[in-house]
């Protein structure tokens, strides 16, 4: 019963600082560069006992960081936007050589060697949905794993 107990208490506990961890992330990310500036200064500056000139180079080396990472996180927010815009090109490209290659195939073949090529073709894709299914489930468990790992 106490080794119950124990597991109960030590698993909310360790939610509770998770969750707490992630919400003091997301309120860094809503800061605006100056309010991160500061923030990190004075951090430094209690940690490392700072004296006024050197929280004053601080101030502006830590800025010249932050908006690198900002112009930076900016610019892989783009590579992202891009790469979907791509990605719905090649899809339409793909479906329109596919459609292509099922008019080719459908001159070639009879009418019912048409019919059970489709019904294979159609099978499949539904194997192939499903193991990309299985995989990403696998992957999502892995991920979920990760944190319990280290």
């Amino acid at each position: 019963m106490k080794k119950v107990f124990l597991a109960v208490v030590m698993f909310v506990g360790i939610t509770t600082l998770a969750q707490e961890k992630q919400a003091k992330k997301g309120d860094f990310e809503n800061l605006t560069t100056e309010q991160k500036v500061e923030l990190q200064v004075k951090r430094m500056a209690k940690d490392l006992d700072l004296n006024e000139k050197q929280v004053k180079d601080m101030k502006v080396l830590v800025a010249k960081e932050v908006e690198k990472k900002e112009a930076k996180r900016d610019e892989m927010k783009q590579l992202k936007t891009q790469n979907e815009q791509k990605r719905g090109e090649m899809k339409a490209q793909m479906e329109k050589e596919q459609a292509e290659a099922s008019a080719e195939m459908k001159k070639i073949l009879t009418p019912e060697q048409y019919t059970k090529w489709e019904k294979m073709r159609d099978e499949r894709r539904a194997n192939m949905r499903e193991k990309m299914m299985e995989k990403k489930k696998a992957k999502m468990m892995e991920k979920d794993s990760e944190p319990l790992k280290k």
